[in-house]
């Protein structure tokens, strides 16, 4: 199923309540690191976890606030009740599609249910484009102290599978 805990790095998060993030597409959950595109690989956007998807159908990994769309489609940030903020982005350099290949269902402001259907993507499209599909799943925020993530890896579905347990530093 997943490995336990990538590293003592990455052991459960102390912190206390933790927040469990199911994911948000069905795939193969890996380490940001084999993401081709340093920006995510090196961590710069946040920590986080990767999924190269079987099916295109973006879904809201728990119940929040689309807190922004980017205008192509290809990303877009949600807010947990808590204050985390977390990114979520179809693909790597997709922005260049234009929307070409992505349906989106929400606009910035909408309040969304764990499981809702938030955009569609054609990964054929994608790919054919020249694009690679994997989706960086990134914690971008949490108040001002960077928050305690561990990651889950290997084959999840969407909306049953955990793949980040976030914890606030105490």
């Amino acid at each position: 199923m997943f490995s336990k805990w990538k590293s003592k790095k990455e052991e459960k998060p102390a912190g206390q309540p933790a927040l469990e993030i199911s994911a948000p597409v069905s795939g193969l959950a890996v380490p940001l690191a084999g993401v081709p595109d340093e920006t995510f690989a090196g961590g710069h956007m946040g920590r986080g976890i990767a999924i190269e998807p079987r099916e295109g159908k973006l879904t809201a990994p728990f119940d929040g606030r689309i807190a922004h769309v980017v205008k192509s489609s290809h990303a877009v940030i949600l807010e947990h009740s808590s204050g985390l903020q977390l990114l979520l982005h179809i693909g790597i350099d997709t922005v260049s599609l234009k929307g070409n290949g992505f349906i989106s269902h929400i606009a910035s402001g909408d309040e969304v249910k764990a499981g809702q259907l938030l955009i569609e993507f054609d990964i054929a499209a994608i790919q054919a484009a020249g694009y690679q599909t994997i989706t960086p799943v990134i914690v971008t925020g949490i108040g001002e102290i960077a928050p305690e993530v561990a990651c889950h890896y290997g084959q999840v579905t969407a909306g049953k599978d955990s793949i980040l347990t976030v914890a606030s530093r105490q």
